[in-house]
C-alpha cells in the first residue's frame, strides 16, 4: 500500500484529535493538527495536505462555514466531515459545500480511512434516507438545523424564521438530538 499523504485533523477536542492523529500516522498518513479555523487555514497553506477530517463543531466555530475557504486554498483537498450532531440536514450541507464525506462520531479510524481515501463506494454520495420514519422530534431537530444553516448559524434570524422566541430556540439547541429508533 502507498503512503496516502499528508492529513489535516481539525478538531477542538484535543484528546480526541490526538488519538486520531496516532491511529491514522499508523496508516501512513502525515497529519497536522488544528484545533480552529484560524490555524487550520495556516496549516493548509502552509503543509498543503490531500486529506482533511474536520468537526462540524469547533467550540463556537462552525466547520461548515471553514469548508470553502479549505477548498479555495486546496481546490483538490478531499474532506471528511466528522459530527457528534449528525442529521441530514448538515450531511447535505456539508456535501453540497464541497465536503466529500459525512460521518457521526464515534467513528474509528478505520471508517476514517475509508472515507479519507473513498473507499467502500459511499464517498461521494449524497447521504441515503433511513428505511424508517423518524421521530417527529428528530425531524423537528433536522428542521431547525437546517434553517440555523440557512442563516449562517445567526440565531435571532433562525428564531424568527422558525416563528420562535430566540430563547426557546436556544433551549432546543442545547439539547442533545433526538436519535431514531427502530421501534
Amino acid at each position: 500500500m502507498s503512503t496516502p499523504g499528508p492529513c489535516l485533523l481539525i478538531d477542538d477536542d484535543a484528546v480526541f484529535a490526538t488519538v486520531l492523529a496516532r491511529a491514522l500516522t499508523a496508516r501512513g498518513f502525515t497529519v497536522a493538527i488544528a484545533h480552529d479555523s484560524a490555524s487550520a487555514l495556516a496549516l493548509a497553506r502552509e503543509r498543503a495536505p490531500a486529506y482533511a477530517v474536520l468537526d462540524l463543531k469547533l467550540g463556537a466555530e462552525n466547520g461548515l462555514a471553514l469548508l470553502p475557504d479549505l477548498l479555495a486554498l486546496q481546490p483538490n483537498l478531499r474532506i471528511l466531515l466528522l459530527t457528534g450532531y449528525a442529521s441530514i440536514a448538515t450531511a447535505v450541507e456539508a456535501i453540497k459545500r464541497g465536503a466529500h464525506d459525512y460521518l457521526a462520531k464515534p467513528v474509528d479510524a478505520d471508517q476514517v480511512v475509508q472515507a479519507l481515501l473513498g473507499e467502500g463506494g459511499e464517498g461521494d454520495e449524497e447521504p441515503s434516507l433511513p428505511e424508517h420514519a423518524p421521530p417527529l422530534r428528530r425531524l423537528e431537530w433536522e428542521h431547525i438545523q437546517r434553517v440555523l444553516t440557512e442563516c449562517d448559524n445567526n440565531i435571532s434570524e433562525a428564531a424568527r424564521r422558525l416563528g420562535l422566541h430566540r430563547r426557546t430556540l436556544q433551549r432546543k439547541l442545547a439539547k442533545r438530538p433526538v436519535r431514531e429508533s427502530n421501534g
